[in-house]
């Protein structure tokens, strides 16, 4: 971690603490779900629950991620998710984790997410020079997918074997360790905010950055589209890894590392790819793997074709955030940080929170597969339509006119893309 200083080194720590809490849970709440109730349409519910947040919160998160001190906002909200999966990790320790339980817990966590996470995101480019932003994120990336996606799930899993509310206190407790972490970052420079106007002005203007930036509208409603075709199946995966697949807990707990392994790889070629291809074709390269990964899962019957579906997905998905994060935070004014990426992650988000709702009922009239099946409809038109926009001028297409906001200052926009 040389090179990047003491905030990042401190920063990198609190994440990949909090990755490995994350990771943990990861597996183990759906397995709590499926200990719960066989039917897909309360398992899918239980993912749209916690993301339901960011479509009704979202965007009022965003202009106090803009207007607080982020570093103190994520400690907060890191103390509060660690009391909200520490009292459900008493509750299933009790037997007392019922279907409303945790809906309630996965929609206040799901709550502080839409600020912790909005806030987390900006604090990178606040920490590094824009310079060292490529290296910086490719760190961040190297540690998502080899704690949280790779080692913690299996682990996550096991654990769940031994004792069904242990991640869960696991997971509390490095929520707590992380808003220690985090609380002792110094010298972190933040914008101070425009004249304090009302909160659905702060919104108005994040959101018309956003708009005017060509690129970053077009990824986000693309993302839209794939982040609901993606979760519709996703959702239901430790059914279909069951039912399907014919895994027991500790195989679910191995397949959802699958991809995992393939955005391991994936972190570490994409920064040759991007120098060697452009953007463009990286994007249509995504969309026809992302396709291709929804057939390849509605006609696997073993692990051994559904695995390697997953692993060539994992690549493709961790290109895609490589490429196209560094761009993003380089584009957005650290005074917009805040809002501009809540209305991304409104758009992100939202259409998980509509995979997540659509995904149970779609297997529970198709079967299991179902959903796997009309994700890849929909992805193959998607690919269809967006194929022409994501042509070469593309990534340069970024530029906006100024935007009359009754006073506050214009932005002109670099290049931007999505991150995944």
């Amino acid at each position: 971690m040389a090179g990047l200083g003491r905030n990042f080194n401190t920063l990198w720590a609190a994440t990949t603490v909090s990755n490995i809490g994350d990771g943990i849970a990861a597996a183990a709440a759906p397995l709590l779900v499926a200990s719960v109730t066989d039917d897909p349409v309360l398992v899918g519910l239980a993912v749209f629950v916690q993301q339901l947040p960011w479509v009704l919160f979202s965007l009022v998160s965003g202009v106090y991620v803009d207007r607080l001190d982020r570093r103190r906002l994520i400690v907060v909200v890191n103390v509060l998710r660690g009391l909200v999966v520490g009292v459900l990790a008493l509750a299933v320790w009790r037997d007392a984790a019922t279907i409303p339980v945790i809906y309630a817990a996965g929609f206040l966590l799901g709550t502080c997410e839409t600020l912790g996470d909005n806030a987390s995101g900006t604090l990178v480019p606040m920490v590094v020079k824009s310079e060292d932003l490529p290296r910086a994120n490719a760190r961040m990336h190297a540690v998502f997918f080899a704690v949280n996606q790779f080692a913690a799930p299996p682990l996550g899993a096991a654990l769940f074997v031994v004792a069904a509310a242990l991640p869960f206190g696991i997971n509390a407790a490095t929520f707590v360790l992380a808003a220690v972490l985090i609380s002792t970052l110094r010298g972190i420079r933040q914008s101070a905010p425009a004249e304090r106007r009302s909160v659905r002005a702060d919104i108005g203007e994040g959101m018309r950055w956003l708009w005017n930036h060509s690129a970053i509208r077009m990824l986000s409603l693309a993302l839209c589209l794939m982040n609901v075709t993606l979760i519709a199946g996703f959702s239901i995966l430790v059914l279909y890894s069951r039912d399907r697949l014919g895994l027991n807990e500790y195989g679910y707990g191995v397949l959802i590392t699958a991809s995992a392994a393939g955005s391991l790889v994936g972190v570490t070629i994409a920064p040759r790819l991007q120098a060697r291809f452009s953007d463009s074709l990286l994007l249509r390269t995504g969309l026809i793997i992302e396709t291709l990964t929804h057939v390849g899962l509605a006609l696997a019957t073993t692990v051994w074709v559904a695995g390697p579906v997953l692993i060539a997905f994992g690549v493709h998905s961790s290109i895609f955030g490589a490429v196209s994060v560094t761009l993003r935070q380089r584009a957005v004014p650290d005074e917009l940080r805040g809002r501009v990426q809540s209305v991304y992650m409104m758009f992100a988000v939202g259409g998980s929170a509509l995979g997540a709702l659509v995904g149970g009922p779609i297997a529970g009239w198709t079967g299991i597969t179902g959903p796997f099946w009309a994700s890849a409809v929909v992805m193959a038109v998607l690919t269809a339509a967006a194929w022409r926009s994501f042509g070469r001028r593309f990534v340069t297409s970024g530029a906006v006119a100024p935007i009359d906001d009754g006073g506050s200052r214009d932005h002109a926009c670099e290049q931007a893309a999505l991150d995944r």
